[in-house]
């Protein structure tokens, strides 16, 4: 009937009808935002000229506001006690990091090996593959009865060190594929991380228990920001994508299931605990697409550099949940263990 132009809405209805039901559910109320964003990234891909600019403002400007309220979020979210956690488990806290700091940019690089992408889109497989853990890692790892607070050290320092670590693996695995100015983009990482975080922590450390709703509202907010950032991307890289889609989304889901797979086998291979390697397995495998995003922005390729985290996104948020409710199943043996014993 040529009506095209319709399609999309009705894509985007069967998503949002899909995840409204998902709500109802015990087990599929995790997908249920998953599901929003694949909503979000349909009307994206068919109406992209309404997501690019508004009234001649530039949606992408938003992308790094939008990321530096996520990141103050986290802050508010964090107290130093999260770092004076390093001192009581320093072998999870050390192998997470370097684990995950060698892996995920290393596979990264493997993969623009394997598929023969164009260079600004390979180098976003890069970027990718060297930002700090995701946010959601802390949410999975607490669905998968994970070491919790293992997880959110490790998503803290992790992100801390990203401004100097995410450059420089960029300098070493994409300066052949892109210009990468490493101070520029230490600068950049600052101002989307470290700042908002330190704002954070401080407006926590005074402030903490005045503004009872905003624990409540930080993450709704971080996951509106999160769906505006991926419309804006997908929309911004469509013509890209129609190109490469496919083949992307083999390439980031060998990147971020190999994640998995080798941060728990590596911690298990260093004789952890089933929890801890658990907690290894997310923090490894799923990344801070966001940050990818903005520094793709700052570095003015985000409709190509910025293409992978736009993937990225969208699939670690359901391997990782469909993972983490896996898990969620069955019970760590020492978590046994200590049921068993309050029976006896």
């Amino acid at each position: 009937m040529d009506l095209h132009q319709y399609a999309g809405l009705l894509l985007m209805g069967f998503f949002v009808m899909i995840a409204l039901g998902f709500r109802g559910y015990a087990l599929l109320k995790g997908y249920s935002y998953t599901i929003m964003i694949f909503a979000a990234v349909s009307v994206a891909m068919y109406y992209p000229q309404y997501f690019v600019t508004v009234g001649g403002f530039k949606l992408s400007k938003l992308i790094v506001p939008l990321l530096q309220l996520i990141m103050f979020g986290m802050g508010t979210a964090l107290s130093w006690k999260d770092f004076a956690r390093v001192m009581q488990m320093p072998k999870g806290v050390i192998v997470g990091v370097l684990c995950h700091y060698t892996i995920m940019p290393l596979v990264g690089w493997t993969v623009t090996q394997i598929f023969s992408f164009p260079p600004e889109i390979a180098a976003g497989i890069i970027l990718i593959g060297s930002c700090p853990n995701g946010l959601a890692s802390n949410v999975m790892s607490y669905l998968a009865r994970a070491n919790l607070a293992l997880s959110v050290t490790l998503t803290a320092i992790s992100t801390l060190l990203a401004p100097l670590i995410t450059p420089m693996f960029m300098n070493l695995l994409a300066g052949q594929y892109v210009e990468i100015d490493f101070w520029v983009m230490v600068w950049d990482i600052t101002k989307i991380i470290i700042l908002p975080i330190g704002g954070g922590l401080l407006f926590n450390h005074f402030l903490h228990g005045k503004f009872a709703w905003l624990d409540a509202v930080m993450p709704l907010v971080s996951m509106i920001s999160i769906a505006l950032i991926i419309v804006v991307i997908t929309s911004a890289g469509r013509d890209s994508l129609l190109v490469v889609g496919p083949l992307l989304i083999v390439a980031v889901l060998m990147h971020n299931i190999s994640g998995y797979l080798l941060g728990y086998w590596i911690s298990r291979g260093l004789r952890m605990s089933e929890k801890d390697c658990r907690t290894l397995a997310l923090e490894v495998g799923l990344q801070n697409g966001g940050l990818a995003s903005g520094i793709a922005l700052t570095m003015g390729k985000l409709s190509t550099v910025g293409l992978a985290a736009a993937v990225f996104g969208p699939m670690m948020n359901i391997t990782g949940s469909s993972l983490a409710l896996w898990w969620r199943g069955r019970t760590p043996p020492e978590d046994q263990e200590t049921d068993a014993h309050h029976h006896a």
